[in-house]
């Protein structure tokens, strides 16, 4: 059984040792390890990915809730190899009702085999939609839409979501979010093909460009935004010249992104992608 363990906390000495000896004296095989200093928030982040027997899986959370315990560490144990039920996914939005709703609805039809465990956004606009789905919904921004951050990562782990989906949620999740979820546990949409465009115009930047093949890109999450190398799925339109940027635009956000996040989810949930080492890799690993 394949084991993904994240520590993220105040930075310190030391801190990495009782992880990794509480692993390998249960004979876990280290798989892979990632240590990040955050200098300028003095924060600490570590990734270990492990192999251990599945009896052991138990144990192993023990441990490391002992080692959050004596390090002041926010530790978090988890696997993706889930056995006897559904993946369930946090769903997490702003404005743009296309793309949740193309992932509820491949849900309900089967195409996509995950549980929509909440849904989650800065704003109130998309409520409408959760509810349409019986969805549970939280809202985590203030009266400007600024979202509290950390109750993002309290519901996650309150209802036991194995993947965020961040489907055109308008907000930069912080260093300290990315790696308390890392190991390709974020999915993400950005509305344009990375790593050529990447910001937050992409449709109007490849259009100044004299583009004629406009797309979104579906990519795991790493602290760097839309850094380009962790890609799950790209899919892109062409238009002849002389289309207006407004009709790209809506090609773009009703019918490209929602199909190519989508296709991305299904791939992640199935297994047929994983990241390691901030690559993607076909299969599980």
């Amino acid at each position: 059984m394949q084991i993904v363990i994240t520590a993220v906390g105040p930075d310190n000495r030391g801190l990495a040792d009782p992880i990794v000896h509480s692993v390998t004296s249960l004979g876990a095989n280290i798989a892979e390890i990632q240590m990040y200093d955050h200098d300028a928030e003095s924060v600490f982040s570590m990734l270990t990915r492990v192999e251990i027997d599945p009896g052991k899986l138990d144990v192993v959370r023990e441990a490391m809730d002992r080692v959050g315990h004596d390090t002041g560490l926010s530790v978090r144990t988890w696997t993706p190899d889930i056995t006897g039920r559904k993946p369930r996914l946090a769903i997490c939005v702003t404005y743009r009702p296309e793309t949740p709703l193309a992932v509820l609805r491949a849900i309900r039809d089967g195409h996509i085999k995950a549980e929509p465990a909440v849904m989650i956004s800065n704003r109130s606009k998309l409520r409408g939609v959760a509810e349409q789905f019986d969805v549970p919904w939280r809202q985590i921004g203030d009266a400007s839409g600024d979202p509290d951050d950390g109750k993002l990562l309290e519901i996650c782990d309150e209802l036991g979501v194995d993947y965020i989906v961040l489907a055109r949620y308008m907000r930069v999740l912080p260093a300290a979010s990315c790696w308390s979820y890392a190991g390709g546990r974020i999915i993400n949409l950005h509305h344009g093909l990375l790593p050529s465009f990447p910001g937050i115009r992409p449709y109007h930047d490849a259009h100044q460009n004299r583009m004629l093949t406009y797309g979104a890109t579906c990519h795991f999450i790493v602290p760097e935004l839309d850094a380009g190398n962790q890609i799950i799925n790209q899919q892109a339109f062409t238009v002849a010249p002389g289309v207006p940027l407004d009709e790209i635009v809506r090609r773009g956000q009703e019918d490209n992104e929602p199909s190519c996040l989508v296709e991305g989810v299904r791939r992640v949930v199935e297994r047929e992608v994983s990241l390691h080492f901030n690559r993607v890799v076909a299969g599980g690993g």
